[in-house]
């Protein structure tokens, strides 16, 4: 198993994806015109009155938070502490760059989520990558390729790696042993999965803003503190992106080593390309009533993930200058570690209680891209659900005993597959993209509430639910 995840990761790590999520990202931030940098007014004020829902939908709210609540997580805490190990300060830059074209990418993606959702039996919207690859492709087989490897990646492998970093985290902390740890997340997890779509986003409604608040917070607090050496870490960060100078130890000056470390961990954290915010973005009424509108809601999630709490986390970890490469301390121990330094011993405490909301939301919000990518296969019953939930909690129970790295690089494998078929599907499909993109702001210009016009878009008549928008 260990050879077939190294050789899975080589393939798409070292010669598909490294490559393939920067020049995806910037293919669409060149054809749509730089929209991430021209529009991210609009992109913050779509979140404004994203609170309208119906009785179909979720709200565009409860969307961003519930694709937060999947981003933000262990990628954050334990990810960015692995990516500045494995690839020094120069990660961080690397993550920075996939951040910003991300966001132009997880705006398509979301976009066309919108477009060609449909409703399951009890009339809830439904959508993501399997849906358009499948209508707006043709493509039902490859549709079928990647629902597997979303029900694999974050019904199963996703939800073992926050376990892991929840039950490293309180061990180290509480010195509760793992597995006691691993069963009461798996607990906690079943009240709020077994509760449906809607008690997910709720519950994600209340406790991400929350939680990425007080975060940031304690962020500013450690940036204020050490105001005079914050300019000097962050010019370390630019000039080892490059390899311009030794950063701290091991392969750490390595501009190759930084790139594909910080690739690597900026995609799991930020997932803009992976194919997984768009499930849950499918679900929601759009406001205004174009597909665009709630691509352009998802775009900011990648902001708030990456160049907001990853950075976050970065800069308290190499301004406590605890980063010691070869030393065996990453991941979820290395940013403990870090706190400490900053505002003593109850440094440890505030990461293992940050960790557990961070990892435990994740797993919740993971569990949703599942069970979306689960009815597409018509599995969706109350037998193929049920089993479902009782797999997810039980990676639950069997991430928390595992080795950090052993962990990531299954994450790495599954992940690799998904992203790499979402990626080929949304380039394929960027005309349509072009298309709603020009329609949306064109409306915008001429000073009315963008709508999406289904006769506007005869190519379209067959391949998407004409109901749901008319």
């Amino acid at each position: 198993m260990t050879t077939i995840i190294d050789l899975l990761n080589t393939l798409f790590w070292d010669y598909i994806l490294i490559y393939g999520l920067l020049a995806v990202g910037l293919f669409f931030t060149l054809r749509l015109g730089l929209i991430q940098f021209r529009h991210i007014g609009e992109m913050f004020r779509s979140i404004i009155g994203a609170r309208q829902s119906d009785r179909y939908g979720i709200s565009p709210f409860q969307a961003l938070c519930t694709s937060l609540a999947s981003r933000i997580g262990t990628g954050n805490i334990a990810g960015v502490a692995v990516a500045l190990y494995l690839g020094g300060a120069g990660a961080i830059f690397w993550m920075w760059m996939v951040a910003l074209v991300g966001m132009a990418t997880a705006y398509a993606e979301s976009t066309l989520a919108q477009l060609y959702k449909v409703q399951d039996h009890k009339g809830q919207y439904r959508g993501g990558p399997a849906y358009y690859i499948a209508r707006g492709l043709r493509a039902p087989w490859a549709a079928v390729i990647f629902a597997l490897a979303l029900i694999l990646s974050f019904g199963m492998v996703f939800n073992a790696v926050q376990a892991n970093s929840i039950a490293d985290a309180v061990e180290s902390a509480f010195g509760v042993p793992k597995l006691w740890v691993g069963l009461a997340v798996a607990v906690l997890a079943g009240v709020v999965i077994f509760g449906g779509l809607r008690s997910i986003v709720r519950f994600a409604e209340y406790v991400v803003p929350f939680m990425a608040g007080a975060y940031v917070l304690m962020a500013l607090y450690v940036l204020v503190v050490n105001f005079d050496e914050v300019p000097g870490t962050l010019l370390t960060i630019v000039r080892s992106a490059f390899g311009l100078e030794e950063a701290a130890g091991g392969v750490a000056g390595s501009m190759t080593a930084a790139m594909l470390n910080g690739i690597k961990r900026g995609l799991f954290s930020n997932e803009a390309g992976m194919g997984s915010a768009p499930n849950i973005a499918a679900t929601a009424t759009p406001s205004p009533h174009h597909p665009s509108s709630q691509g352009l809601v998802q775009a900011t999630g990648v902001f708030f993930d990456t160049l907001l709490v990853c950075t976050a986390t970065a800069v308290m970890i190499l301004l406590a200058d605890v980063l010691e490469p070869g030393s065996g301390v990453t991941g979820i121990q290395l940013t403990q570690q870090a706190l400490e330094t900053h505002i003593g011993g109850a440094g440890q405490y505030f990461v293992a209680i940050a960790i557990l909301f961070f990892a435990f939301t994740s797993i919740v919000a993971n569990y949703t891209y599942a069970e979306n990518a689960l009815i597409y296969l018509g599995l969706g019953n109350n037998l193929g659900l049920t089993l479902l939930r009782l797999i997810a909690l039980g990676m639950v129970v069997w991430g928390a005993r595992e080795a950090v790295l052993t962990v990531f690089n299954f994450a790495d494998a599954s992940m690799g597959l998904m992203a790499t078929i979402n990626l080929i599907a949304i380039v394929l499909l960027s005309g349509t993209v072009a298309k709603l993109t020009k329609d949306y702001f064109e409306q915008r210009r001429r000073g009315v509430e963008p709508r999406f016009t289904v006769k506007d878009y005869p190519e379209l008549q067959d391949k998407i639910d004409t109901g749901i928008w008319k």
